[in-house]
């Protein structure tokens, strides 16, 4: 059974961003979307106006908290071969009731792709803002980063 990270937030945070579960390259690193091809540091640099993907590890976490955005995966402990969703097996989702006691000023609801997408209408249902963005991962390559960026630019309006 593969564990995945504690999520990335404080008392500020007023949106999160929840993705399925880390890919090998996040787990190895012990990081949020360490896989060099995977798009997210890059979108959500360009949403907040910054080059995320040019900064060490820490100062992006520490950058993306100071924008009221933080990070974690609907999935805490799962069974996978490699990285792709499709994978995943045994799934356990993490406790999103407890976690959002910790963050009082939570009004929206990132998902980055369809598999955590799936939890959208029982966050929805708890009266949070939520918006599907389409998967920052290299495994999306339908659409372009342009064509990404479009929907993730949605991330910080209300």
């Amino acid at each position: 059974m593969l564990q995945g990270f504690p999520p990335i937030a404080d008392e500020a945070t007023h949106t999160l961003i929840l993705g399925s579960f880390p890919g090998v390259a996040s787990l190895a690193a012990t990081q949020y979307y360490a896989h060099p091809r995977n798009q997210f540091w890059r979108l959500v640099g360009a949403v907040t106006g910054e080059a995320l993907h040019e900064l060490p590890y820490d100062e992006r976490v520490a950058r993306l908290l100071a924008h009221g955005i933080g990070l974690w995966d609907v999935l805490a402990a799962c069974e996978r071969e490699g990285s792709l969703d499709a994978a995943i097996r045994h799934a356990n989702p993490n406790d999103f009731a407890s976690f959002r006691v910790h963050v009082p000023l939570l009004r929206k609801v990132c998902f980055n792709g369809k598999t955590s997408g799936r939890f959208e209408p029982v966050i929805r249902a708890a009266g949070y803002e939520t918006l599907v963005l389409p998967s920052s991962s290299p495994a999306n390559a339908i659409l372009s980063f342009d064509q990404k960026l479009r929907f993730w630019r949605e991330i910080l309006t209300t």
